[in-house]
């Protein structure tokens, strides 16, 4: 009989390990199969170096997102951070702009990237904003300053690069014959690896990400581990924006789009665990260079032979195949879900080693411990809040109100609105014109209560609302199939979409704003796949009556025209309005009433003590899934009849738009709360505001670019008072200290 020594085995490899050999071969394989499909390409070294070169700022920020992934964080502002160090150096630089120096602008984008890193670890340490909010509300707000400093345009700047070689050789290929940005890469990449894997700042980050709360306990600064983490993915995304304009020499308001996806994509594959306390930064640079390889596999066109015919004889000719717009963002979502269903599915489970402990007949290692030492306790955030709502008397009753904020700032809104323009604003037309753009975000914003009320969150709502749309486009202009069967279909794609962000919540247990986050990019992809990019238009009129007014109906189906009051009414008011009215009042008297809006809010409040109660909380969520996603297939199937036409840009920055609705509503980013009044009336807020920006007022508008920066500023704000407000209720704090320190001045005043 053969002992087994019981003390402990082998320390796990901290700079390199299995992972990162089995993804070395996985490239070697996937790099066959391309030279096999294209071999002029893959089958020379400019491929190799052009795999290298692409990858390599990507492989940058993936340095510095692996410690914030380590940290059990994320950051979904690295793609707009390195846009706009491009539009920061090309203003600095550029001689239409402010005309300084390289250095000057270098520092300058420095310090760019050190308050993105700072706002970001401060908001989710300090102010207590969950870290996907923090960072996608900063995403926005970065994409619409890159729109609105660059005008939607390019700017270059060639000419004078040229008094600048020492800097903008920096993306030139080199005397060795590769470019000068991938040692740049492997140079951050190897100081990275020490970093994380043997000096203190990667022990602390482990520390944090494994057991904050016993981290604390063994006396880590974790706020400042977590704020450092944000710091440095903020410098790696600076870093790889310069790399950027060293190579390009210019910027472009595309730049940086979808790049945090590949570069958490690439984290993730590399080995790290969303869930914090794992991660190697080879095995991040790794994943990046899978990510682009795959990216270039399938962006590659590959030789094929057709045949055509010509007057009747059939010629073969040599042709390429390229897969349709979409098809690679569609794939790359696919892969990050993939790649996070590996950390509790596979690793966690040891199910490589059991594996080889199988085939060499030896026993299995242990199962995982699934516990921890440090909980979260068992909690229903925002009682507070709730204790004031039932303490309130009279007027305050109302404003005790969690959606009493939202109901007043949409009032006093629309009087300014009537202040600032009465010729435009006090007329009927006008007044229906803005329900028209409000349908949309309302709609979307109904589906979200659901959602977060359950303590979760969907990032897809704009996608799902553009592959809804795109669906029933081409059913309608491609395939010619009638209105009722093209509506049919188009919901159901949108379920499915709900269905798969269900599935992946509820059953996967994976984190809800990764499960959307990846159905956000397969949704956008897809729906770019099927219309290949184009727009689509030119369908039946009897489709298009759900965005059209009433009195248009009338006049389509040859209906008269009831005259008076009615008939005024029916000139402004749209089908789609009072489609909104149905489903918000269905949905309102659900969650207000029913059973199921009642194990809805228990569940977001405390799922445990839900579970505890007998309510199956998968099955609550699952089902808020599905609503949402109906609600944004139905404002897709209006995008496309309103505007006659498919875009497939449609739904972009919707998920901005329907969060910040919610919150500013009243409802609760940590779950238990929400009301269909108060998203109802948050939407307004959102649509009033973005109407005052662009109200014409004595010559002047607000540029469309910078909407979403205000937009993405109001929804931190909104956060805010949830957390502070609603939920600490400083001001009552406050006013209780206040009390307090009177109270003891008078007593010392009597003595």
């Amino acid at each position: 009989m053969t002992t087994v020594p019981s003390g402990p085995g082998r320390r796990p490899m901290q700079l390199i390990g299995g992972w990162e050999a089995g993804l070395a071969i996985m490239m070697v394989l996937l790099y066959v199969v391309g030279t096999i499909l294209n071999p002029r390409f893959f089958g020379s070294a400019d491929a190799l170096m052009s795999l290298l070169r692409d990858s390599a700022r990507y492989g940058v920020m993936a340095v510095g997102m692996t410690f914030v992934i380590a940290n059990k964080d994320l950051d979904l502002s690295v793609g707009s951070t390195f846009g706009l160090v491009g539009v920061v150096f090309a203003l600095v630089f550029n001689t239409a702009h402010f005309d300084m120096g390289v250095v000057p602008a270098i520092i300058a984008c420095i310090v760019l990237g050190t308050i993105i890193g700072l706002t970001n670890g401060v908001l989710v340490t300090f102010l207590r904003v969950p870290a996907f909010i923090a960072t996608l509300t900063m995403l926005f707000i970065g994409r619409g300053f890159i729109l609105g400093l660059t005008g939607g345009q390019s700017i270059l700047y060639p000419i004078k690069a040229r008094d600048y070689q020492w800097f903008f050789n920096l993306g030139e290929t080199n005397a060795w014959g590769f470019n000068n940005q991938i040692f740049i890469a492997l140079a951050t990449v190897a100081i990275g690896a020490v970093v994380l894997a043997k000096t203190r700042w990667g022990y602390e980050t482990f520390a944090t990400g494994g057991n904050e709360q016993a981290a604390i306990y063994a006396g880590i600064p974790t706020r400042w581990v977590r704020i450092r983490a944000y710091l440095l993915s903020s410098w790696c995304a600076t870093i790889a924006g310069l790399m950027a304009v060293a190579q390009d020499k210019g910027t472009s308001p595309q730049t940086g789009l979808m790049a945090e996806l590949i570069v958490i994509a690439a984290v993730i594959i590399g080995g790290a665990s969303i869930l914090g306390g794992r991660g190697r930064i080879i095995g991040s640079y790794f994943g990046a260079l899978l990510v682009f390889l795959i990216n270039k596999v399938l962006r590659e066109s590959w030789p094929i032979t057709r045949t055509v015919e010509i007057n009747g004889v059939e010629v073969q000719v040599q042709s390429t195949f390229t897969l349709p717009a979409g098809a690679v963002p569609a794939f790359i979502g696919i892969l990050l879900i993939i790649a996070v269903l590996i950390e509790p599915y596979v690793i966690r489970r040891r199910v490589p080693e059991r594996l080889w402990a199988k085939l060499r007949g030896l026993p299995p290692p242990p199962a995982p411990d699934r516990g921890g030492v440090a909980i979260e306790g068992v909690q229903t955030k925002g009682a507070m809040a709730s204790d004031m709502a039932y303490d309130a008397r009279g007027i305050g009753k109302f404003f005790a109100r969690r959606d009493a904020l939202a109901i007043t700032l949409a009032t006093l809104l629309w009087v300014i609105g009537l202040a600032l323009r009465p010729d435009y604003w006090w007329h009927l037309p006008n007044t229906f014109a803005l329900l028209l753009n409000y349908t949309e975000v309302a709609l979307i914003a109904v589906g979200l209560t659901y959602v977060i009320a359950a303590g979760d969150i969907d990032l897809s709502v704009g996608a799902v609302l553009a592959l809804s749309g795109s669906v029933t486009a081409y059913a309608l202009k491609v395939v010619g199939l009638d209105p009722g069967t093209a509506i049919v279909i188009g919901l159901c794609v949108g379920l499915l979409a709900g269905t798969i962000n269900g599935v992946l919540t509820v059953m996967f247990g994976l984190p809800a704003f990764i499960a959307t986050l990846g159905m956000f990019y397969m949704a956008r992809g897809v729906a770019s796949w099927i219309t290949a990019g184009q727009q689509l238009t030119g369908w039946s009129e009897y489709f298009n009556v759900l965005g059209r007014k009433i009195g248009d109906i009338l006049e389509l189906y040859g209906l008269p025209d009831p005259g008076g009051f009615l008939g005024a009414l029916a000139d402004v008011v749209s089908v789609q309005t009072v489609w909104m009215i149905l489903v918000a009042v269905i949905a309102g008297t659900v969650i207000g009433f029913m059973p199921y809006g009642q194990r809805l809010y228990a569940t977001g409040g405390n799922r445990r003590a839900a579970d505890y109660a007998g309510i199956n909380t998968g099955r609550v969520r699952f089902f808020a899934f599905l609503f949402c996603a109906l609600c944004a297939s139905m404002a897709g199937l209006i995008n496309i009849a309103y505007f006659r036409s498919f875009n497939p840009i449609a739904g972009q920055f919707r998920e901005l738009d329907g969060i910040a609705a919610v919150i500013i509503g009243g409802g609760s980013i940590f779950g238990g709360y929400g009301t269909i009044i108060g998203a109802l009336a948050g939407a307004g807020v959102i649509t009033l505001i973005r109407a005052l920006l662009q109200l014409n007022v004595e010559g002047f508008s607000m540029p469309q670019h910078w909407v979403n920066v205000f937009l993405g500023v109001i929804l931190i704000i909104a956060v805010l008072i949830d957390i502070w407000v609603r939920q600490a209720n400083i001001i009552g704090e406050l006013r209780a200290s206040l009390r307090i320190a009177r109270r003891r001045k008078k007593e010392d005043a009597n003595v």
